[in-house]
């Protein structure tokens, strides 16, 4: 009779309970916070040398610069004796160095995505097809030997096929130059970006004065993060130009401070895009980026770092239906809730070191969830942690979590879930008194002596419910 008449009691809430929540929430918070920043820490430690490894072995980002002529100032002879108050001769336009600017472009880059794991994390290298064709044009009335030069897109990289022709005609180049201030076959900054090269190949051609000649330049190489194709330094133009870019994947993405291509359009599993500009003027260039695979611990690391938000839903709720089915849960329970949730997160992030992500993931799950059931059903009864607790706990962890895995939807994901648990809360608690669930109960007068009331021993604040 004593349990039953104290689970009766109504069940309200008052500000030391609401507080003694709140700080167990905010333990929490800090807990999971600690833990990403570890998280962050050693992946960070972990991409640095793999993706260094990874450069080496496989290339890194290129920046495509087009070929440059320049012919070089010759030496003029000894003057003649000039008499006094002669005025000095003409300068020969010959003899003055000469940047000839490419009058045409027609290149196009075939982009093959073939992602590489390292460790355990996942790289986007790719392999690039490069045919590109120049127009070369002597603007000048002189007959011109120029230097031909054809930057390296990257350092460290293997160019198969290499070739440079002059309408139609291989011409023999020769290797020169390194990456600035970096030994070669090394990959020296982090993020998929090369240090500057300096390394190309040049050749000596013959331009016939207002000669128009045809350049092209073709080669396979592999590659990492990203293509792009550089006007040249600082602010450039590009006469008569198209660059066509192949990808056998669909997702691409742009860089910033780069232009978008002027056609896309669908081909096969990728995309063909189209940059085409008829006398252009940028300090811009042209890049595509490759999609990355889903790594586990920047995943992990970020799960963890959103799980607070995860927690607050779950608590709000558990708070809200332990009102409305008069469980009383005490913040004891709380404390150990909390630490089931925890666990999730602490066992994510380091057994995916261990197994794919996935199997990583449903262990974690299953393990939480079960700590979660498995201990309201000895505290407050099975139908209270099977029917309400478990299905929040998958609701506010597992499915919660599993919306970082659509990146780029997690925000919206995140709003629907507030959405329906404002909703679901307002329908569930609308008819509540809440003026008689928060503060101390009105004393009741005391029972008449003999009565069976006043044999009964008082109830404690909380109780068990099964």
């Amino acid at each position: 009779m004593e349990r039953a008449t104290s689970s009766m009691r109504p069940y309200r809430l008052t500000s030391g309970y609401l507080v003694a929540v709140g700080l167990i929430y905010a333990a929490t918070a800090c807990a999971w916070l600690v833990l990403g920043r570890i998280t962050d820490n050693r992946t960070q430690e972990k991409d640095e040398g793999l993706r260094n490894e990874v450069g080496k072995l496989w290339g890194g980002a290129h920046m495509h610069v087009p070929p440059s002529i320049v012919v070089p100032s010759e030496p003029a002879p000894a003057p003649a004796s000039q008499p006094a108050g002669a005025p000095p001769p003409p300068v020969d336009p010959c003899r003055t160095t000469v940047t000839l600017e490419l009058q045409g472009t027609d290149a196009k880059a075939r982009l093959a995505l073939e992602h590489r794991k390292k460790g355990l994390l996942w790289y986007s290298t790719y392999t690039v097809a490069f045919d590109g064709s120049y127009r070369v044009v002597n603007t000048t009335a002189c007959a011109r030997e120029a230097r031909l030069w054809v930057p390296f897109p990257a350092t460290g990289v293997a160019y198969d096929e290499f070739q440079v022709l002059l309408d139609g005609k291989e011409l023999p180049v020769q290797i020169e130059g390194q990456s600035a201030g970096a030994p070669s076959g090394s990959y020296v900054q982090r993020g998929g970006t090369n240090a500057a090269s300096t390394a190309g190949a040049s050749a000596r051609i013959a331009l016939a004065p207002g000669a128009q000649h045809k350049l092209a330049l073709r080669y396979r190489s592999r590659g990492m993060d990203r293509w792009s194709y550089s006007f040249g330094a600082g602010t450039s133009r590009a006469r008569d130009f198209k660059l066509t870019v192949s990808t056998d994947f669909e997702k691409v993405d742009f860089p910033a401070a780069t232009l978008s291509p002027t056609l896309k359009t669908r081909s096969g599993a990728g995309w063909e895009l189209t940059w085409k500009f008829g006398n252009l003027l940028s300090d811009a260039g042209i890049g595509v980026t490759l999609p990355q695979k889903i790594n586990p611990g920047p995943l992990a690391s970020e799960i963890s770092k959103f799980a607070p938000v995860s927690l607050a839903f779950f608590f709000f709720l558990l708070l809200m239906l332990s009102v409305l089915k008069q469980v009383p849960l005490h913040p004891v329970h709380y404390g150990m809730l909390a630490a089931a949730f925890f666990s999730f997160h602490l066992l994510l992030v380091y057994s995916v070191d261990l197994m794919p992500l996935w199997l990583a993931f449903s262990i974690s799950s299953v393990v939480s969830v079960g700590l979660v059931v498995s201990y309201l059903r000895l505290a407050v009864g099975a139908g209270f942690a099977f029917g309400w607790a478990g299905g929040a706990q998958l609701l506010y962890l597992v499915l919660f979590s599993l919306a970082f895995f659509l990146e780029g939807y997690t925000g919206i994901t995140i709003t629907i879930f507030s959405i329906l648990t404002l909703f679901a809360v307002m329908q569930l608690t609308g008819r509540i008194d809440w003026a008689s669930k928060f503060g101390r109960p009105a004393t009741p007068p005391p029972p008449a002596p003999g009565s069976a009331a006043a044999d009964e021993p008082a109830a404690g604040a909380f109780s068990r419910v099964s």
